[in-house]
């Protein structure tokens, strides 16, 4: 029987150090979600000597562009988006403390090699279960760049969000690892 792995937000260094890629995970807490175009936004106001939009420091960033809400419900669906997508902007904002990403797809070497470097994890959620895993989003919040409509970043209230670790704080890469591991060959 698989074991799943309790995570509870603020995550530290403590919390993830341990974990290792294949790991399956259920969080709860309190996370964001952002994709490239805040992801942008928050890198040019650390280069212009601005404090960033949200303090990422142990926190938990979800890219995904979420739809409205239906009637009763906190979000729309809420499925994760390719996370290469952010690879240009992942070494600052984890330089800056950020300790989880959330998203679909692998990490470039320069990410993954950053990732090691400040102790930080990556998370695989479900694609194609969007619907699914807004029922674990409970509460959300714009807080940042409204004006970017579903890219703006919004603070969540999750509860058993379910992910795999993909990549560890170790760089054991989840995709490499399969890869390797259930290669056919001819």
């Amino acid at each position: 029987m698989t074991t799943i792995k309790q995570l509870t937000t603020p995550l530290t260094y403590d919390q993830v150090k341990d974990l290792k890629a294949g790991d399956q995970v259920s969080i709860t807490g309190v996370i964001y979600s952002a994709r490239d175009a805040a992801h942008k936004n928050m890198v040019d106001e650390l280069k212009s000597g601005q404090p960033m939009a949200i303090d990422v420091t142990d926190q938990v960033i979800y890219y995904a562009g979420p739809s409205p809400a239906k009637p009763g419900k906190a979000i729309g669906s809420c499925g994760p988006t390719t996370s290469g997508r952010m690879d240009a902007y992942s070494p600052t904002m984890l330089e800056q403390g950020l300790r989880g990403m959330i998203g679909k797809g692998p990490r470039s070497k320069e990410v993954i090699e950053s990732m090691k470097k400040n102790g930080a994890v990556y998370f695989a959620a479900i694609g194609g279960a969007a619907a699914l895993i807004a029922d674990s989003i409970k509460k959300v919040d714009i807080v940042a760049y409204p004006e970017l409509g579903p890219e703006a970043i919004r603070r969540m209230e999750i509860e058993n969000y379910p992910c795999i670790v993909a990549v560890d704080c170790e760089g054991n890469d989840l995709y490499e690892i399969g890869v390797k591991k259930y290669r056919i060959e001819d």
